[in-house]
């Protein structure tokens, strides 16, 4: 069965993220394990337990806490001080991720800066086969981009050809799609032949098994603005009918699905788990 819920603070440790999410009703939660801005590794806490199992376990509703990367790494980059901190930053992102039980990391790839996709393919990578060395049971999840400037993942073309050249399996390796990424990027799925145009790309580049997780958000901004603005839901240029008929699709409907709404400034509330579950 599907799970649903929100990014919350993990402010005071895993323990208090947990908390959180129990507040606005969240069977699943993301946080970061790892400043969102920073390139110091400021490992959350676990609060004196062992694992994120551990803490998990005590918890009433929440059942899955999964982890999204610094905005700051950049695999595509030319800079070569740039790339080797991505690097560095991504590898301890994964490595912690593994050690305390989080079983999903997401990540934004970044920007190839005016290179080109097919010049990063490599790069790319073999920083994301590098990160993995010796860990046991970790995923990588790659994130769409909403398509602004040089990102790299803005389309499932883009992202399938990044997987296929780790040659990593599902378990290593998947897709985190972002409905406001979509739309932004220009994927209009606000009727069902949009939908089907959506999932046919998905299925033509070989990506139907490997996406894992759904952030799903409405849009502030409009179809085709490339401007990642996310809005809470149904209140955005997309509306929740259009988002209720994309996550039911087939391809779809047992991924679970994550709020990154700004709710009333502190991110998702309860209200907005609520209008989703009650879809």
């Amino acid at each position: 069965m599907r799970l649903i819920g929100g990014h919350v603070s993990a402010a005071g440790g895993i323990a208090k993220a947990v908390a959180r999410g129990e507040e606005i009703d969240a069977s699943i939660i993301q946080i970061f394990t790892n400043s969102p801005r920073g390139w110091k590794a400021q490992r959350v806490s676990l609060n004196g337990a062992g694992s994120v199992a551990e803490i998990i376990a005590k918890s009433s509703k929440v059942e899955k806490v999964v982890s999204h990367a610094s905005y700051l790494i950049n695999l595509a980059s030319p800079e070569e001080e740039l790339f080797g901190k991505s690097k560095a930053l991504l590898r301890e992102s994964l490595s912690y991720c593994d050690e305390i039980g989080v079983p999903e990391l997401i990540l934004h790839v970044g920007s190839h800066r005016g290179r080109g996709f097919e010049s990063v393919i490599t790069q790319v990578a073999d920083a994301i086969c590098e990160a993995f060395e010796g860990l046991n049971s970790v995923r990588l999840l790659l994130e769409n981009s909403a398509g602004a400037g040089d990102s790299v993942g803005r389309d499932f073309y883009e992202l399938s050809t990044l997987i296929d050249a780790t040659n990593l399996s599902n378990e290593r390796l998947g897709v985190c799609v972002d409905t406001q990424h979509l739309f932004a990027k220009g994927y209009d799925y606000r009727e069902i032949q949009g939908i089907e145009e959506l999932t046919g790309e998905i299925l033509a580049v070989g990506l139907k098994d490997r996406i894992k997780a759904i952030h799903l958000n409405d849009s502030k901004s409009p179809l085709g603005s490339k401007l990642d603005r996310h809005e809470n839901f149904d209140e955005g240029m997309i509306g929740s009918e259009s988002i209720a008929r994309l996550i039911v699709h087939e391809l779809f409907s047992e991924v679970d699905l994550i709020l990154e709404v700004p709710g009333d400034g502190d991110g998702p509330r309860r209200i907005d788990v609520e209008k989703v579950r009650n879809l």
